[in-house]
């Protein structure tokens, strides 16, 4: 081999060092970016993921998981009938005055207890929250997931509340009211959903809470002799309740106490 060819050779085994040199150096840039990536992707997953459990969270605050299972499957319109559910359906005694004299941060702080306490004893007694509305509440007992005894439910449910709200202390008193029948249960609204129940059930509940004393628990002549052997409840004169006329209606007082606790 000549000079010259020798010369060509070592000039062409350079130009093939330095593209291989680049090559290498444009790999590496190439895994450091594929490795940038697998973490953005990681990262973008696990706040994708945060994200869809805080949207599951809100959304449970609103409809039954059962009811986001069924959206979520593709159904439009979702509405169902029940042949016994308890309805229970309270609201604060005064609460336009109460409303009128607490600083707002006040009010609204103690309106958080009081339907937190609540939310928590619908948890513990396997009531479903249905919704608040201002001051009142509606809960209901005997939908799918529920406890099987529904009325006892609902009634300690009741007396959870009535507690959480002597426990408050003044201003707060509340007024309560208890029926069981048939309802429809569904989904309305499209951007804002809501679930809610309809029926004569929901109509008396809010009747008998309407027409309620302060600080009682006001049921239904049916709920009374379905609860009694439970629960103590003093009959009460007959009210006049629309589309029901005169109508026997019950005090619930509290759970019947076991023969032992009677000893004590």
């Amino acid at each position: 081999m000549s000079d010259e060819e020798s010369e060509q050779l070592r000039k062409e085994n350079a130009r093939f060092a330095r593209r291989v040199s680049q090559l290498e150096g444009m790999l590496q840039q190439v895994e450091v970016i594929r490795d940038t990536n697998a973490r953005l992707l990681e990262r973008i997953m696990g706040d994708l993921e945060v994200e869809r459990a805080r949207s599951q969270s809100l959304l449970l605050n609103v409809l039954p998981q059962r009811i986001i299972d069924r959206l979520n499957a593709g159904e439009q319109l979702i509405a169902d009938r029940y042949d016994e559910v308890a309805v229970i359906f309270s609201d604060f005694v005064g609460f336009t005055e109460i409303s009128s004299r607490l600083p707002v941060t006040e009010l609204v702080s103690s309106l958080n207890s009081l339907f937190s306490a609540f939310d928590a004893a619908c948890l513990a007694l396997g009531v479903e929250k249905i919704k608040t509305n201002g001051d009142a509440y509606l809960a209901a007992a005997g939908l799918p997931g529920g406890r099987g005894d529904h009325l006892a439910a609902a009634a300690d449910l009741a007396l959870a509340m009535r507690e959480a709200v002597r426990n408050a202390g003044e201003p707060w008193h509340v007024r309560i009211g208890l029926h069981a029948g048939p309802v429809v249960a569904g989904v309305i609204g499209t951007s804002k959903f809501v679930y809610d129940l309809w029926g004569d059930a929901v109509n008396v509940a809010s009747r008998l809470e309407t027409s309620a004393p302060p600080d009682t628990i006001q049921v239904s002549e049916a709920v009374a002799a379905a609860l009694d052997a439970e629960f103590e409840l003093d009959p009460h004169q007959p009210i006049e309740l629309k589309g029901k006329g005169s109508t026997k209606v019950y005090f619930l007082r509290e759970r019947r106490k076991a023969p032992s606790e009677k000893v004590r």
